[in-house]
């Protein structure tokens, strides 16, 4: 690590010796219509930005994509702040601190923080975590460790609240938060059905992550498939997806069944249109809840200490797919978006 060999200015003379304090940023140039395409994304050079009192400027190594990108560059209202035409992209990133302002952070310190799409950050300390990877690799924070592991515990445990031999059903099954529901809810000793696109995915859910089932969404006999594998119904419905895979699920569900309503990636591109969801909601006594992970952000680091626990003890697995350089990051929104990767989609940047 740096921070054993160069002292702070150090670290910035080995970055200006080796000729990386060239900075870039990918901004927003135009609201998608439909699917997000590459074109409403633009890679530009950047000024080097200067840390003021109590914050650190960062190097990132690792960007997180994630399918809450695709509300942030829409016009629609949503639960936090969009990103405006000519604005930074953002996101989660783990990266090296290069220079301190604050007392808490030292440079070489591997840290995790919401600096955007973009090589060099600087950011109150207070928005910064320090992390461990003595034992986890860096980008488990960025999933399993990070927003994604700790939506999945919030929806599952606090909303679900799932018992032992019921039924949970999740779909997106194979990506980032999915398949850390499903595992969990096998801890919990439950039956767990997943939803996934493709065959691949299925196997993976099933062979790797311990899901009782997996039922390909692209199927042409999906639904027929989805009744043979919920005998039972549902008792637990993590939703991530809505549309039609939602209304079809909603017909399984069993008397005072609990929802944790987490995405709805498939209305993205969808104009708005009648679903029969409130006569099932009714029906069915049913418990819905939509959440936001980060309304509850006193609740991360416990959450996080048992995902590491779990992680360390060989107890939760993961998978990534990863893109290499700041450039790529717009396709690989893209192909996320449509259901290209493979569990978590990073960015590798250095």
């Amino acid at each position: 690590m740096l921070a054993r060999r160069y002292s702070a200015q150090g670290i910035l003379n080995y970055y200006k010796e080796q000729n990386l304090m060239n900075n870039q940023h990918v901004i927003l140039v135009s609201r998608p219509t439909g699917w997000v395409t590459p074109e409403n994304f633009q890679l530009v050079d950047a000024d080097m930005p200067v840390p003021g009192n109590n914050q650190v400027l960062i190097r990132n190594q690792w960007l997180s994509l994630d399918p809450y990108m695709r509300g942030r560059i829409s016009d629609a209202k949503s639960y936090a702040q969009g990103v405006n035409p000519g604005e930074v992209m953002v996101g989660g990133a783990v990266g090296e601190v290069v220079e301190s302002n604050s007392p808490d952070f030292k440079p070489g310190d591997i840290v995790l923080a919401p600096t955007g799409w973009r090589l060099y950050g600087t950011i109150n300390a207070k928005a910064v975590t320090k992390i461990d990877t003595s034992k986890v690799s860096p980008t488990a924070y960025l999933g399993i460790l990070g927003m994604p592991g700790i939506t999945a515990w919030t929806g599952l445990i606090d909303i679900c609240q799932p018992k032992a031999g019921e039924t949970v059903v999740v779909d997106a099954a194979s990506g980032a938060v999915g398949g850390v529901v499903g595992q969990l809810a096998k801890h919990a000793g439950c039956r767990v059905v997943g939803i996934a696109g493709g065959a691949k995915k299925c196997q993976y859910v099933v062979d790797e992550l311990g899901f009782d089932a997996c039922i390909d969404h692209r199927s042409s006999n999906f639904a027929a498939e989805l009744a043979a594998a919920l005998p039972q119904g549902i008792d637990c419905l993590f939703e991530n997806v809505g549309g039609e895979i939602f209304e079809q699920l909603l017909s399984h569900m069993n008397t005072f069944g609990r929802i944790a309503l987490c995405g709805m990636v498939s209305e993205s591109n969808r104009d708005a249109h009648a679903y029969r969801t409130i006569r099932a909601i009714l029906v069915s006594r049913l418990r819905i809840q939509g959440f936001i992970v980060s309304d509850k952000l006193d609740t991360w680091p416990a959450i996080r200490k048992q995902l590491y626990d779990l992680v360390v003890a060989d107890k939760l697995k993961f998978r990534e797919s990863v893109a290499v350089g700041l450039g790529s990051a717009p396709q690989a929104l893209v192909g996320m978006l449509k259901g290209e990767n493979f569990g978590k989609q990073l960015v590798k940047l250095v």
